[in-house]
């Protein structure tokens, strides 16, 4: 992703809300924000506009 491997392992240990695309850590059940079961992983890459 960018210049810091060490930051970039941190960064997608992060789960993104379907719902509100809050930012939660890693293991959680709910988001602390809305409280919305549905989590994702934060993608690993960036995505490239054709």
């Amino acid at each position: 992703m960018g210049k810091f491997p060490i930051a970039d392992a941190q960064l997608t240990k992060t789960w993104i809300c379907r719902k509100c695309k809050g930012r939660n850590r890693a293991g959680v059940e709910k988001c602390k924000r809305c409280g919305y079961k549905y989590l994702r992983p934060k993608r690993k890459e960036k995505r490239v506009k054709k």
